[in-house]
């Protein structure tokens, strides 16, 4: 990897000879895990300004019409999260001269705060081409990583890492953004840029966040505007004509008469690569974080490949892309109910793909894909110049981008936001097999016996089993709150940044033989703190849990006393302890018995309250898979009910601190 330093330039095709579309990682941590920044992409002409306000891609406008700019959204990493951009260079205009990638905070948020700053430009196998790292940040609430430019044919990535003060607002008004001074929108948000237009304009969905009024002080109204607005389903569904409920609607994508895993598999690849190819903003947001280009696309079932002297083999799936007449192509291997992938099926795929200077295999199954334990092992031949890049889908992920889409960010007209709710009825329904991740896994039970009789030993290979199995549940339950609320909800992973990812589920699985517990954190944006989850597999019960900091100004009597109204309707059984300056936990109680009594949170001695710690308590299930008593479905339980009955009340009340 050529690791670049502030102002240097490289040419990418010294770097690789496949850098016509390439995915650019922008990363950062902090000790809490709490800190987080957006990125935007910026085309620019000769003149260093933007042609018009459609080029320039944020939060509230991802991707480009021609799949030149597609915003991936958040990864988690093992020390914090990364925002993805995906950069397909020979779809850019010709009036495009550079590509400016930024990044920007708000709230108040500053750069300095923030640590391991980094860039990193990957080809379209995935392998990293270069690194930046940015050493110098301070009061900066927006930043230039970098930026890709031409020169005559060829482009290059200059390492910028210049910081404005200003924020986004100001960085946008240098490249010649429009900014508009409507400031009737008291909390920052440009509803005339937000509101989606409705099927058959019965509703609008949620807005979406635009770029935050404090994001320049000097301008306090001032946003950048987007005129975009793109079709949702209504949130109500219409009154139905049926005379009773036995009567079903017709479904484009009829799942009851499904019987084998292998009808199944069939099914769902065919339903599934057709809404890719007829739906081309969903098409494009999966297939670009593959490296696929933007154009005309393609979908294949059960296409029969030869394989040397053996017998063909049949891949379940092909996707096909063809721009500026070339073809960029992807085998798919589909796995649904639970089923494992092969590893010998899988690397068959990879050496037809390598052979026939295919791009990619693409493998989609139930399980969650999590850094440095692949679900199948492949011998990469090393001799053989053509690479081809293996990627792995889940079905929840597949679920997570549709949901997002339908629901929140919208699509281009109605029908394709029907498909797309067919495509969701289909992957949601109980027959389909294609329910993410559902079992964690056959050393569940034995680890739980073995720490309920105090038999597990540290070093045992079954914990780091369970801790694998936890994350992957943890990331799909992040996938599933996110698709839902249409916010970013990430896991939060507290790790020096290179800490290798088995040596880190190692020290986790000895912390599991020791303590019996399983811990969990996730970040759900534009709320206040991270949601905390503990399953306690001595006791059998489940913690949701939740710290907000004590206000800055006022009396302690009065905090908690506007604690408690803002809970007014939060479960009776909600736990809340005070956080003592030094001891940790002070008084507490239940929501119940402190309504009358909110007093009785306050610490006898007077001493200093630094916050205070809302949790729910809820038995889990015992068994290892999603059934009624199952595990998996009473962490889902748990943390929807934390959800809906605490955070969704904190956060009832915009611009107020917590606990005020």
């Amino acid at each position: 990897m050529h690791e670049m330093v502030k102002g240097g330039n490289v040419g990418l095709a010294a770097l690789s000879e496949d850098t016509g579309s390439v995915i650019l990682s922008l990363g950062w941590s902090t000790a809490t895990g709490e800190g987080d920044a957006d990125v935007s992409v910026l085309l620019l002409n000769a003149d260093g300004k933007v042609r018009g306000d459609a080029d320039f891609y944020f939060y509230n406008n991802p991707a480009a019409a021609d799949g030149s700019v597609q915003l991936l959204g958040k990864a988690p990493t093992a020390d914090g999260s990364e925002d993805r951009v995906s950069l397909d260079l020979t779809a850019a205009p010709a009036g495009v001269e550079r590509i400016v990638v930024a990044a920007s905070r708000y709230g108040g948020a500053r750069f300095g705060d923030l640590a391991d700053l980094r860039m990193t430009l990957a080809d379209r196998a995935g392998e990293t081409l270069l690194g930046f790292s940015i050493e110098d940040a301070s009061v900066e609430t927006a930043f230039i990583f970098g930026e890709l430019y031409r020169r005559g044919e060829e482009w290059k990535f200059r390492a910028v890492g210049q910081g404005y003060e200003s924020g986004l607002a100001g960085l946008a008004t240098d490249f010649g953004i429009d900014i508009d001074d409507d400031a009737a929108d008291a909390d920052g948000r440009d509803q005339e840029a937000e509101e989606a237009v409705a099927v058959e304009q019965e509703t609008s969905p949620a807005p979406q966040r635009t770029v935050p009024a404090q994001a320049a002080p000097a301008a306090a109204s001032k946003r950048p505007r987007t005129a975009k607005k793109k079709v949702t389903l209504p949130k109500v569904a219409k009154k139905s004509l049926a005379e009773n409920d036995s009567w079903r609607l017709a479904r484009l994508f009829p799942v009851s008469s499904l019987k084998s895993d292998r009808e199944r598999e069939t099914r769902a690849t065919s339903v599934l690569l057709s809404v890719i190819a007829q739906v081309p903003e969903f098409g494009r947001r999966l297939t670009a974080a593959f490296g696929a280009p933007a154009g005309r696309m393609e979908t294949f079932t059960e296409v029969s490949l030869p394989h040397g002297g053996n017998a063909p083999r049949r891949p379940d799936g092909v996707i096909r892309v063809e721009r500026a007449g070339k073809l960029w192509t992807a085998l798919v291997e589909t796995k649904t109910n639970g089923n494992p992938l092969k590893s010998e099926q899988v690397q068959d795929y990879m050496d037809i793909a390598a052979r026939r200077g295919y791009e990619a295999v693409i493998t989609l199954s139930n399980d969650v894909a999590l850094d440095g334990s692949p679900l199948v092992d492949v011998k990469i031949d090393g001799r053989r110049k053509h690479k081809v890049a293996l990627w792995h889908l889940s079905w929840a992920e597949v679920t997570h981008h549709a949901q997002m889409l339908i629901r929140h960010e919208g699509v281009g007209n109605p029908a394709h936001a029907w498909l797309l709710q067919e495509l969701l009825h289909y992957l949601q329904h109980e027959n389909s097999g294609c329910h993410g991740f559902q079992n964690m896994g056959p050393a569940w039970v034995p680890v739980r016996n073995g720490i309920d009789d105090e038999t597990l030993c540290q070093g045992d290979r079954r914990a780091v089993d369970v801790v694998e199995s936890w994350e992957r549940l943890i990331r799909q339950v992040c996938l599933r709150l996110g698709g839902e609320l249409g916010q970013k909800t990430l896991p939060v992973q507290r790790a020096k940044r290179g800490t290798d990812q088995r040596s880190r589920r190692a020290a986790l699985a000895d912390q599991l033989c020791q303590d019996g517990r399983l811990h969990a954190e996730l970040r759900i944006e534009d709320t206040t703190g991270i949601l905390a989850i503990v399953a306690d597999l001595r006791t059998g019960k489940l913690r949701t849990s939740l710290e907000i900091p004590a206000p800055d100004q006022g009396y302690p009597l009065t905090w908690v006393k506007r604690l408690v109204r803002r809970l007014a309707e939060a479960p009776a059984d909600l736990h809340i302890e005070t956080l003592v300056e030094g001891q940790g936990g002070g008084p507490r109680g239940t929501l119940e018995r402190l309504r009358p009594e909110p007093g009785d949170l306050l610490p006898k001695d007077g001493d200093r309250i630094t916050g205070f710690r809302l949790s729910l308590f809820k038995s889990m299930g015992s068994t290892r898979g999603n059934a009624e008593s199952g595990f998996i479905r009473s962490v889902d339980e748990a943390v929807d009910r934390f959800h809906a009955g605490v955070v969704a009340q904190l956060e009832r009340r915009p611009a107020r601190r917590a606990a005020e």
